[in-house]
């Protein structure tokens, strides 16, 4: 399984950094995320830092929708997960098998993304703005790329990281709080 070497920081100055990005990579991509995390019926699967997600992805020229297995965090402090994930050709029947396994939902929200794709030292990498609406439309931005082996992780993170300083988002800013915790303490006990 390979592993998402990931920083997401919340974004101070949505504007400058939407503009850096745009001057660097162009236009980026517009996609709303819906998301459903599912659980074992103890609670197992998210207890132990695990997550079992299925996502529909609406941009403006198609829809998609992605299973996706993260296993715990393989470094605390990015909360970086190893991750394997496949395209669903039929989203209703994904969340049936899911059920059907014995998970229950456990959340569910949406994500507004704006993502951007671009090489660098021979990687591929992601950045993407996202908005939480239930989260006060705060801004948060998130630079990726996969590694396939822990080893390859330090170097990873670092190129992540120099990639944030320059979009002018400082250290101070990263966050490793999971958006389904986020969301579950804004929504109403």
């Amino acid at each position: 399984m390979a592993i998402e070497a990931e920083l997401k920081a919340v974004v101070r100055d949505p504007e400058g950094v939407l503009k850096q990005l745009e001057n660097r990579y162009g236009a980026g991509r517009a996609e709303v995320y819906r998301d459903t995390y599912y659980d074992a019926a103890d609670g197992s699967l998210m207890g132990a830092d695990r997550e079992l997600r299925i996502r529909t992805v609406h941009s403006p020229d198609d829809t998609r929708t992605v299973l996706t297995y993260k296993g715990a965090r393989v470094d605390e402090a990015s909360g970086s997960k190893p991750e394997a994930e496949t395209r669903v050709e039929d989203t209703e029947a994904a969340h049936e098998i899911v059920r059907g396994l014995g998970f229950t939902p456990r959340i569910a929200f949406e994500k507004r993304c704006r993502n951007y794709s671009f090489q660098r030292d021979e990687r591929r990498l992601v950045a993407t703005l996202v908005r939480v609406p239930e989260l006060d439309d705060a801004t948060f931005i998130e630079v990726e790329t996969v590694v396939a082996t822990e080893v390859d992780l330090v170097s990873a993170l670092a190129l992540v990281r120099a990639v944030l300083a320059e979009l002018g988002v400082s250290d101070r800013d990263l966050t490793n709080e999971l958006y389904t915790d986020a969301v579950v303490a804004a929504r109403p006990a």
